[in-house]
């Protein structure tokens, strides 16, 4: 059953639908909004590949000459990526690849993309954790494993400093009023979900609480008001996907959102853009929600004519407010990214970017 579950996001989507029809002490939120921000003026946009077949891509896009390399990372280093890519982020001088299956983070130089280090992600045993998510505070990076640790790492050093133990399978990451909250998914442990959300303490780098929400936790995120935001996907059938809120002050759970039964949602200048895939019909929604009032403010996000097969990854310019979606497609085949105004027009679209391309970040090396 391990093997059934171990994942990359296109596999269990397959699945589904197969059932159903160098200043590294910089600290910035992802993906709050830097005041200090400084315009991007290129994409690098992660493609996962699948599950098992050494095939995940980084390619970059630059915004004022429409040009792009779609292996940027091979061109530069002269290998490949490695297997199932499920994150990216830019932190400082560096960019960090979160590598699930090759169980590694790739750690690139922003200006050049040259491979600085590779941080294998092994226990003592040699067993791979298998890496799922990073998030970034004060200098270090955490990254969430499916083993059910979260590791620290010194983002100047590059080394692993500390572990520490949280829920089952853990399925996403993001700081919140100085402590870590960890979407414990029990995604490997089928039907046996986990239900919870770690709260580890910065400080101490301890598992201080676990919070229920609902079964089988993932994406999550945090508001200017350190409101953190989890959506829990039940069993991919009968439970539906929801959205919560939990309170970093009490930490507890504050409310759950039957009303809105979201995929993946990032949040940006306290407005949270939410997607969800009908796997039966084959058709999705992209909303438009409000952290500081809890409500929908737009029940259709797109304003426009523009066609999104299957979106997969959704992100925000923190410069400007456009929005980018990702486009899986079949899963099988090279996906595309659209980017959007915040009014919901389509600016441009880039084809055929990368199998799987899962998220975007920005940059102004």
């Amino acid at each position: 059953m391990r093997k059934l579950f171990k994942i990359s996001n296109a596999l269990l989507l397959l699945l589904t639908i197969m059932i159903v029809a160098c200043d590294d002490l910089q600290d910035v939120k992802r993906p709050k909004p830097n005041s200090g921000v400084v315009e991007p003026t290129q994409l690098f946009i992660l493609s996962e590949g699948l599950f098992n077949l050494n095939n995940s891509t980084l390619a970059q896009y630059n915004l004022k000459t429409q040009e792009v390399e779609t292996d940027f990372f091979l061109k530069i280093n002269k290998r490949g990526l490695g297997d199932t890519a499920n994150d990216i982020a830019i932190y400082g001088s560096k960019i960090y690849v979160v590598v699930n299956v090759s169980s590694q983070i790739e750690i690139l130089d922003l200006k050049t993309g040259v491979s600085l280090v590779q941080i294998s992600m092994k226990n003592e045993n040699d067993i791979a954790r298998e890496p799922r998510y990073i998030d970034f505070h004060n200098g270090k990076a955490y990254v969430c494993s499916f083993d059910g640790t979260v590791a620290k790492i010194d983002t100047t050093s590059m080394l692993i400093e500390d572990y520490v133990q949280c829920g089952k399978n853990p399925d996403g990451i993001c700081v919140a009023n100085n402590k870590l909250y960890v979407s414990n998914s029990g995604g490997l442990s089928f039907p046996d979900y986990d239900n919870t959300v770690s709260v580890i303490d910065l400080s101490t780098f301890t598992e201080i609480k676990k919070i229920t929400v609902a079964r089988n936790p993932g994406k999550i995120h945090s508001d200017s008001e350190d409101d953190v935001y989890v959506i829990t996907r039940g069993d991919y059938g009968a439970t539906p996907y929801m959205l919560h809120k939990i309170n970093s002050q009490t930490d507890e759970l504050e409310e759950s959102f039957a009303d809105i039964q979201a995929l993946n949602f990032t949040i940006n200048n306290d407005t949270a853009y939410i997607y969800n895939y009908d796997f039966s019909t084959q058709t999705s929604w992209i909303k438009v929600f409000d952290c500081k009032t809890d409500k929908i403010i737009k029940d259709n996000f797109i304003t426009d004519d523009a066609d999104i097969t299957t979106p997969y990854g959704i992100d925000v310019n923190p410069f400007n407010g456009d929005v980018y979606i990702t486009d899986a497609k079949s899963f099988t085949v090279w996906g595309d990214v659209y980017c959007f105004n915040r009014d919901g027009k389509l600016r441009f679209k880039i084809n055929e970017i990368g199998l799987n391309p899962n998220k975007v970040v920005f940059a102004s090396p």
